[in-house]
């Protein structure tokens, strides 16, 4: 019921939407000529921010369309190399002329960028990618929204989650490195044991963790009391809606991305009132510059997915409430899940100092769990000052974080001697 009704407002605020995207439009014609004016401005910047709070935000492109290496631009072009209907595998693939203009003529370290399915798209990540294709051949999964895929494509759970990741490292190639950010973090350290016990070819060389819940006891943050604090049953109650007409999904029950999002949203409201109010403010000034930067923020803050009952309720399960992973109690496939079959692939782990999604210790818990692992294959990393997002974007991540990152997987890179096939 819930949206529904939240499909209705919005069709239904549109007489208001559009009054006031005409309204922002005739007070930004150079043909006003009261458009500099005081009162001008004023009328312009409510407009404008009455237009952006009722808008639909959707799937924002990559924009990436060249990288700078070695001090040279590379064309860059996404392509996606894998699908079904619940992720793109999309690689950006760099112009190899210029590369080797740029002196880069070997093959570089194949990188699989797992993001997280958690609301948001994986264009959250774009600065992360732009990072990594300095000196990587970069892969990301760019998940589904959920509510566009069909209930003939049947379920999509965490235990699919796991054996879609290790499909996508079996088709970016062998002793590829994985980079599992946030939320992916239990499922890629499954996905790597399972496919270290078997020995299997594709299997990592490295693995690189990035703020993950791999053990959600410690440090508990407020989301993580959340999901301890509540019985399962209220999340079933509570979070799952039935996806209306006229989306492909309808009839499909998911976790909603509008209700993510107030709940992200929820958590620094302030925050986000006063970014909006300094953002009316900036467009009475004429600061062009910083409102400009608000709406990068927001168009990609604000654009969100919805997941699958399933998938969202298993994770609340598996990783929030009942700790399986840690515990050395969770089962795939009828087959236990022991990380202590990792022998040969690098592990990394990172974590921000002012983390409130995932707490420090809860990424780290990762190194004990690999027991196995020997000691020089293994690096912990905390970043001083820098949050949740901090970890994987932003410019302490590109100065600080992504240097070391680098380095640690050509590392591995080294160690595991893999020929690559040029692009």
């Amino acid at each position: 019921m819930l949206y529904s009704m939240y499909e209705a407002g919005y069709y239904h605020s549109a007489p208001l939407r559009l009054t006031a995207r005409m309204t922002r439009d005739l007070w930004s014609s150079p043909l006003n000529p009261w458009r500099d004016t005081q009162v001008g401005r004023r009328i312009y910047a409510s407009a404008d921010l009455m237009t952006n709070l009722t808008r639909r935000y959707g799937r924002p492109a990559w924009g990436i369309d060249s990288v700078e290496v070695e001090g040279r631009p590379v064309a860059v072009t996404p392509e996606v190399v894998w699908s079904t209907p619940w992720v793109r595998l999309t690689r950006f693939r760099r112009d190899p002329e210029q590369l080797r203009a740029a002196g880069r003529a070997t093959p570089e370290p194949a990188v699989l960028i797992v993001a997280p399915l958690s609301g948001h798209y994986a264009t959250l990540l774009r600065g992360t990618v732009q990072a990594f294709l300095q000196d990587h051949e970069v892969f990301i999964t760019d998940w589904s929204n959920t509510r566009d895929v069909s209930v003939l494509e049947g379920r999509f759970d965490f235990h699919d989650y796991i054996d879609h990741v290790r499909r996508m490292l079996a088709v970016v190639g062998p002793r590829a490195h994985v980079v599992g950010v946030c939320q992916p973090g239990p499922a890629v350290l499954a996905a790597t044991s399972l496919m270290s016990e078997d020995a299997d070819p594709a299997r990592p060389a490295s693995m690189t963790l990035m703020g993950s819940p791999i053990d959600a006891r410690l440090s508990p943050t407020v989301t993580n009391k959340l999901a301890e604090e509540k019985p399962f049953t209220w999340f079933e109650s509570n979070m799952i809606y039935t996806v209306p007409p006229p989306y492909p999904g309808m009839g499909r029950r998911v976790y909603p991305g509008f209700v993510q999002l107030y709940s992200f949203m929820s958590m620094n409201l302030e925050r986000h009132q006063n970014a909006h109010l300094r953002y009316l403010q900036d467009l009475m000034k004429g600061d062009g510059d910083s409102a400009e930067k608000h709406l990068e923020f927001y168009d990609e803050y604000l654009s969100v997915l919805d997941l699958t009952e399933e998938f969202y309720l298993q994770t609340i399960d598996v990783v929030f409430q009942n700790y399986l992973l840690p515990k050395g109690e969770l089962v795939h496939r009828g087959r236990p899940v022991r990380p202590e079959a990792i022998v040969d692939v690098g592990l990394m782990t990172v974590e921000g100092e002012n983390d409130d999604i995932s707490g420090i210790g809860q990424t780290q818990a990762a190194h004990k769990l690999c027991s196995a692992l020997p000691a020089d294959l293994q690096t912990d990393y905390v970043q001083p000052v820098v949050g949740h997002y901090g970890v994987f974007n932003g410019r302490r991540f590109r100065e600080e974080i992504y240097p070391r990152v680098r380095n640690f997987i050509a590392a591995h890179e080294a160690r595991v001697g893999v020929r690559r096939e040029a692009a």
